[in-house]
């Protein structure tokens, strides 16, 4: 990980060059503003990724001797079969489309999005996949 945050360390000061160079000759407030949020949001990265190295233990990817089987395992558990995000898409995409056609639609994304999150969140308590 400590490789990583002195990445972003360095993006953000080549950013943060560019904003100031970038605003000094184009006089432009957006184009500037973008591009100091991008140097604050590297800044954050950079410095999370760098706090929580000193936290950690050393990972494969800080040795230089490293082989890419080193970092091999298990990466984590993930739902195999799962209908819920549909559901929450559905909702999503009428959700969105009630901002362009009517707010009354919201009537019908808000139940289709809070059922779909409440059954992905609960989707290993009950039926067939209790044991997982």
């Amino acid at each position: 990980m400590k490789i990583q945050g002195k990445m972003f360390i360095w993006l953000s000061a080549f950013l943060l060059v560019v904003a100031v160079v970038y605003g000094v000759w184009s006089k432009e407030p957006a184009g500037t503003t973008a591009l100091f949020l991008a140097f604050g949001l590297s800044i954050m990265i950079g410095f999370y990724l760098g706090f929580t190295a000193r936290r950690v233990d050393v990972g494969p990817q800080d040795n230089k001797e490293a082989d890419v089987a080193d970092d091999a395992g298990e990466v984590g558990f993930f739902s195999p079969h799962s209908w819920q995000p549909l559901g929450l898409g559905l909702g999503a995409a009428v959700a969105f489309l009630a901002v362009a056609v009517g707010w009354w639609l919201m009537y019908f994304a808000a139940p289709l999005i809070v059922l779909s999150i409440w059954g992905w969140v609960f989707e290993y308590y009950r039926g067939e996949n209790r044991t997982q």
